[in-house]
């Protein structure tokens, strides 16, 4: 097996297209950002495969002064991916559990860099709906006006300690752009989920938010039920969700609604 490494994203996606598409409830994140880097590149973006025999086996990228990410992989090939990155700048890495495990301690080993645990999530994927009973009083609608979008994903960010949305230009910059959202109404909006656009068959409902004001009354399971029936009335057939482990309350109500985890991930930064 060897990495190949190139900036150039179209030349990547031609040989890794069939490898992102193979799994897609897995390669989630890796679809919808390279989908965006392909129709607004930018500079300095790293892309990898790792591969032998003509098939990939595996993918990374690295965005400038972002962690690399990287699909899963055993210790040699994590190895061999840190001594191929050694010498340029790295700010951590996530992938899943043991994969950046690995690569963080081939990374230390190369570079003397201390992998420091950061974020920590668990992926879902969609199997049988199953609405709450009763569902909370209330309605699905799409989203209000583009300004009411992005006061309540401001709101969102600030509650878990994302970057700002204040306006159109950070708005176009965060990762809540391009996206559909539908809102949970009960004479005003009262929750809301987000969902990225289909993609080999994928959507990601990301994400899910009820303001402190509105929570304990069911409007999440309402909103998440809306947006996951909407995913699949487009054709979806992987519908997927990321949630906190240390979150108790959210993820016993996702498995609830018929999503099941299927994967751990985690982030390290490097020091």
């Amino acid at each position: 097996m060897r990495w190949h490494l190139t900036g150039d994203i179209d030349g990547f996606l031609a040989e890794a297209g069939d490898f992102l598409h193979s799994r897609p409830a897995l390669h989630t994140s890796q679809l919808t950002r390279l989908e965006k880097l392909r129709t607004n590149p930018e500079d300095g973006t790293l892309f990898g495969r790792l591969e032998q025999d003509g098939k990939v086996h595996a993918i990374c990228y690295l965005r400038p002064a972002q962690r690399l990410i990287l699909t899963s992989v055993a210790p040699e090939p994590a190895d061999a991916l840190a001594a191929e990155l050694a010498g340029r700048p790295l700010s951590g890495v996530t992938a899943e559990d043991d994969t950046a495990t690995a690569f963080a301690e081939a990374w230390q080993r190369r570079t003397d860099a201390e992998p420091v645990l950061g974020v920590r999530v668990r992926l879902h994927r969609l199997g049988t709906l199953t609405p709450p009973d009763p569902m909370p009083e209330g309605r699905a609608s799409t989203a209000p006006d583009h300004a009411e979008v992005v006061r309540w994903c401001g709101e969102f960010a600030a509650a878990v300690g994302q970057p700002p949305v204040a306006d159109e230009r950070s708005w176009a910059a965060s990762n809540f752009a391009g996206k559909q959202f539908t809102f949970w109404e009960t004479g005003g909006p009262v929750a809301m989920a987000g969902s990225t656009p289909l993609l080999a068959g994928m959507v990601r409902i990301d994400p899910v938010y009820t303001p402190a004001r509105f929570r304990g009354r069911g409007y999440a399971g309402a909103v998440t039920v809306a947006a996951s029936q909407a995913a699949l009335a487009d054709g979806a057939t992987d519908v997927v969700i990321y949630t906190d482990p240390a979150n108790v309350t959210s993820n016993a109500l996702y498995r609830r609604l018929g999503y099941v985890p299927i994967a751990a991930f985690r982030g390290y930064d490097f020091r």
